[in-house]
């Protein structure tokens, strides 16, 4: 098999990248890693090729790619697939791609940690994120309010990395129809021929 994704089912930066390959129908093998044993434990191949020791990894034919929105670049570059039309989309997509690293992929994949697995975090901190995310939300949700995927008509690569917890809203304490233009571009990335839900594809 050329291509190979390590990941984990409770990871949106894992679902992203494997949505990203369903979606552009990318033959592939997933291994996943149970990311609930130190470091050190985790399988050999894994730690081998695991630059940070983190998931998603994705092995093309060799090659090791790491980090969520570097491989969905690379396999809409390799495929020709989620990329847009031309070199102006392919710019904006890679705003985008730097957009969500920094602000929604940062924001809600944290809250959603803190309230699950961390029970001791404190109110100031989890006000902080649940802050961010909700300036987060509302900045996706006026982008939505005049367009149905981020780059217009089309979905992209940039669509599946900003969505790539937002199908967990409710584990982040967040009602996802405080915002029914995100809601809606929610369920159009859904109707998408491949699309399943994060604990059904991982």
């Amino acid at each position: 098999m050329d291509l190979i994704l390590y990941g984990n089912r409770e990871s949106g930066h894992s679902y992203k990248v494997r949505l990203a390959l369903t979606l552009m129908q990318a033959p592939h093998e997933y291994r996943p890693v149970d990311i609930s044993l130190p470091r050190e434990q985790r399988p050999v191949e894994f730690r081998r090729v695991s630059k940070f020791g983190e998931v998603p990894v994705l092995v093309d034919r060799g090659q090791v790619y790491v980090q969520s929105d570097a491989i969905l670049l690379h396999l809409a570059q390799r495929e020709h697939k989620l990329h847009g039309r031309d070199a102006i989309d392919h710019d904006q997509v890679r705003e985008w791609l730097f957009w969500e690293a920094n602000r929604i992929g940062f924001s809600v994949p944290n809250l959603r940690y803190a309230l699950r697995w961390l029970p001791d975090t404190k109110k100031d901190v989890l006000d902080w994120l649940r802050q961010r995310a909700l300036a987060d939300l509302g900045r996706l949700n006026d982008e939505f309010s005049g367009r149905k995927f981020l780059l217009g008509d089309f979905p992209t690569v940039a669509d599946v990395a900003c969505c790539g917890y937002l199908y967990w809203l409710d584990q982040a304490g967040l009602d996802r129809d405080a915002w029914p233009h995100v809601s809606r571009w929610l369920s159009d990335i859904s109707a998408l021929p491949g699309w399943q839900h994060p604990y059904d594809l991982m």
